[in-house]
């Protein structure tokens, strides 16, 4: 009986939470789920009457995929990935750093159960540890060796996208050795597509790949903080128009909790999230997106946007809100801030620990971030600062953010 439980939670949720989808006319979210509600339509004109989830072509990869995918890095519910597959979600992103591999082998373990491996798009990530320290070689045996992890902990003989995580500058993207081995995995059919993932200097990145037509696939951040950047936006519409598929990140600003909550009070929570996440998906450069919900009600928020990218009123009010960029707080990894303090301190880094483990309870990836930073530029270096002075170029409160940070690890 205790096997069956999680189950039937999963299936009374969406038969009662998605009737009012349906009601909006959102029904058609996959035989799962017509099942659940009880909604059977005979005819070849009902059939024809169901909305249906938009599709974009990946770039030239060959791959086609609705608009509204699943990042699984803080999904820890097997049935969520249930729910999201029989949603009609059908891609779904995750990479061996998460969890220290625990989020792969969970997701590889649940579609296996499903029978489901041919219907999934599965995209994951590698990155190398102080690759300065590996001859050509030894990185190349090392990259490939990752990859394999990877690909026993998930299940399967391939990975549809195997990235590599967080490039943060354009002089990264001139490793040959680590570029040859994905191509090498490419050639051994372990790999059917290859990319990169940035989270900064994203627009240098997106331009290089496309200049050198270096990789198949761009995962990058993208949210309605930064329209704003043009050159960003140059970069995406260059990629697009040379089939670099592009796979949209960070589309929620960095979590559902919001910094400055008291910004959104006029707002109901569906509305922020729904109405930044249509922002990304309108530009037809984005192939897809990869929000990173953790609930069957954030799901259904989320996968019902893949049917209708048409803003509501409500939404066309939130995006026309002045205090929409200060509410919002999203650091931007620009790295304008590091000249102003005074101790070198890696403030970006800091400012992606602290959305790790505030806005998306994620600890062990807030940790693992944190770790990644030298010890005499991380947050030890703070313990004896009292007055923060690092300054944002943008609306990042770093001092407040930094204090939060001091209270949770020195």
């Amino acid at each position: 009986m205790g096997t069956d439980k999680p189950d039937v939670t999963r299936r009374r949720f969406i038969s009662t939470s998605l009737t009012g989808l349906a009601a909006a006319g959102l029904a058609g979210l996959g035989p799962g789920l017509a099942a659940a509600q009880g909604e059977e339509k005979e005819g070849e004109a009902a059939e024809k009457a169901k909305p249906e989830l938009i599709y974009r072509d990946l770039g030239k990869t060959g791959i086609k995929l609705p608009i509204v995918s699943m990042g699984a890095m803080n999904a820890e519910n097997a049935e969520l990935v249930k729910a999201s597959y029989e949603a009609g979600v059908r891609h779904f992103d995750t990479a061996s750093l998460y969890a220290f591999g625990r989020n792969e082998q969970m997701l590889g373990k649940v579609i296996k159960e499903m029978g489901v491996r041919d219907e999934i798009v599965l995209g994951t990530k590698e990155r190398l540890a102080q690759r300065a320290d590996l001859s050509d070689a030894a990185a190349k045996a090392k990259f490939i060796k990752l990859t394999d992890g990877s690909l026993r902990r998930l299940q399967t003989d391939y990975a549809d996208i195997v990235y590599i995580h967080s490039v943060q500058n354009a002089e990264e993207l001139n490793d040959d050795a680590v570029f040859g081995a994905m191509d090498q995995m490419k050639k051994d059919g372990k790999v059917r597509a290859t990319g990169v993932s940035t989270h900064q200097n994203m627009a240098e990145i997106i331009a290089k790949v496309t200049e050198d037509e270096l990789c198949d696939v761009v995962l990058t951040s993208m949210n309605v903080s930064l329209a704003d950047d043009e050159a960003l936006a140059e970069a995406l519409k260059g990629a697009a128009a040379k089939g670099i598929g592009l796979v949209a990140m960070k589309t929620q600003a960095g979590g559902r909790r919001l910094p400055n909550q008291e910004s959104f009070g006029n707002y109901e929570n569906a509305t922020v999230q729904q109405a930044m996440l249509k922002w990304v998906l309108r530009n037809e450069a984005i192939t897809t997106a990869i929000p990173g919900y953790t609930s069957f009600e954030h799901m259904n928020e989320d996968v019902s946007v893949g049917f209708d990218l048409e803003y509501t009123e409500d939404e066309k009010r939130f995006l026309a809100d002045n205090e929409l960029q200060m509410g919002l707080g999203f650091c931007r990894q620009c790295l304008q801030c590091l000249a102003s303090c005074p101790h070198g301190v890696e403030v970006p880094a800091l400012m992606r620990t602290h959305m790790y483990a505030a806005q998306y309870s994620n600890f062990g990836q807030a940790r693992a971030t944190l770790d990644e930073i030298r010890p005499e530029r991380g947050i030890a270096k703070c313990a004896s600062c009292d007055i923060c002075t690092a300054k944002c170029a943008n609306s990042v409160d770093i001092a407040y953010r930094i204090g939060d940070l001091k209270q949770i690890y020195t």
